[in-house]
């Protein structure tokens, strides 16, 4: 393999093969395709774009970059969710022990705050002691007993894809379909589930804010699992506005454990459902949606799907007390309140400048080794539609340090668009991808 010609190849818009795209990256963990070429052919790619079988060859070579777990000894079937991330999109820690308490085991392998979208790992270092550290042999095991883990990537998941990453994200080229695809599924893949759930979202503070390119992403997650072998189906589901109220890793264990106890907020409930629903139909687990829905409500209402979320945080160290008692997580040592500039109503919300507010906050980071702030928040208490009047509280900030706070209360007032007018929010729920679209 001459690296130039791979390059130039795929820089001229020729289609590479799988054969190809295996030396490429083999070379690469070996020393023989330098960071600068592995750059140039990033742009390459960024510029070009790649097949559904380019995609699919560079998912395989990605994930075979380390080590693929077996999960076939768990008696369940096995089913994930990877969400492309939002703000106050705590979907994850209700979803897990939801399926899980319906018979299906859920190995679900999450990341960290991503530019101005929060990570679930982050989440749950809210709860005191919970440990995302799992090795494979333990997450087997707590499969098998409780049917559900939530755990980071080990070093050797997927190394190829960590390097790349790192290019990707110095090189500009983070955006590009492709390369998203195939950085999910080759973690995804090598976790060692059976069929994955994407929850694609698209609108002001998502990953990919058009429609079109969320519709885009969605599809070639789907082909390319279902050509890597595994089960998929993507939903596309709304982020115009923060998903529940709370945006801040222990404000949104809080609402998560509301929903899970209450079923509420709606919007997260309804996302949350719609997802089960999903996963549990990939599972084989029920023959109808109704049916599916029916067991999800009986495991809420009986209390099960909250005795596995105690069960779950138990088995991992944390402190199950926190789900009757909050006061248990770290406490914001100060709050303030953000009130509305003017009456009318709420017609808009730059959910993304939210996200990067919250940033600033210390909910998130700037650079991968920052410290964040666990107790720093926002509780949003109006949504779009809603009516405000001038003076009228619509928000409060939280932290451990009020250094910032001044900044961030004018960046999440200047978010929100009051107008004389109401308007609707985007469909929750717009549309599902199985292999076609199917309009909810």
């Amino acid at each position: 393999m001459i690296p130039y010609q791979l390059i130039a190849k795929k820089r001229d818009g020729g289609e590479l093969t799988a054969a190809e795209i295996e030396q490429l990256i083999a070379a690469y963990l070996t020393g023989g395709f330098t960071d600068e070429q592995m750059a140039a052919f990033l742009m390459a790619v960024f510029l070009q774009g790649m097949t559904t079988a380019e995609t699919a060859a560079l998912t395989r070579s990605m994930t075979a970059s380390g080590d693929v777990w077996d999960l076939s000894s768990v008696p369940q079937p096995t089913i994930d969710k990877h969400s492309t991330g939002g703000v106050g999109d705590k979907v994850s820690l209700v979803l897990a022990p939801w399926v899980a308490a319906c018979g299906v085991a859920v190995p679900m392998m999450s990341g960290r705050g991503l530019g101005h979208t929060g990570g679930t790992l982050d989440k749950l270092a809210a709860i005191p002691g919970f440990s995302t550290s799992l090795t494979k042999k333990r997450t087997i095991s707590q499969l098998k007993k409780i049917g559900v883990a939530m755990l980071a990537a080990t070093e050797n998941i997927a190394p190829a894809d960590r390097r790349m990453y790192a290019l990707r994200d110095a090189t500009g080229t983070v955006e590009s379909v492709p390369l998203i695809t195939a950085s999910i599924l080759s973690k995804k893949i090598a976790e060692g589930a059976d069929g994955f759930v994407f929850d694609v979202k698209y609108g002001s503070g998502a990953f990919m804010p058009e429609i079109r390119r969320a519709k885009a992403l969605a599809e070639s997650l789907v082909k390319t699992a279902i050509k890597s072998g595994k089960k998929a189906v993507a939903l596309l589901t709304a982020m115009d506005q923060p998903t529940g109220c709370a945006a801040g890793n222990v404000c949104e264990v809080r609402e998560a454990i509301d929903c899970l106890r209450l079923k509420k907020p709606e919007d997260l409930y309804q996302i949350t459902k719609t997802l089960a629903v999903e996963m549990l139909m990939l599972a084989g687990s029920f023959r109808s949606r109704t049916a599916a829905a029916a067991q999800l409500e009986q495991a809420i209402d009986s209390g099960a799907a909250l005795e596995k979320f105690r069960r779950l945080i138990q088995a991992q160290g944390g402190d199950p007390r926190v789900v009757d008692n909050p006061e248990l997580s770290p406490q914001a040592a100060h709050h303030n309140e953000i009130k509305a500039p003017r009456s009318g109503y709420l017609q808009k919300i730059d959910t993304r400048r939210i996200g990067w507010a919250l940033v600033e906050l210390g909910v998130g980071r700037k650079k991968p080794d920052d410290d964040i702030d666990i107790s720093a928040g926002l509780l949003l208490s109006k949504k779009i539609g809603d009516r405000v009047a001038e003076g009228e509280s619509v928000g409060t900030i939280m932290g451990r340090s009020r250094r910032t706070f001044a900044l961030v209360a004018r960046e999440v007032a200047a978010s929100l668009s009051i107008g004389a007018t109401r308007t609707r929010p985007q469909k929750l729920i717009h549309s599902r991808f199985d292999g076609r679209w199917i309009p909810l």
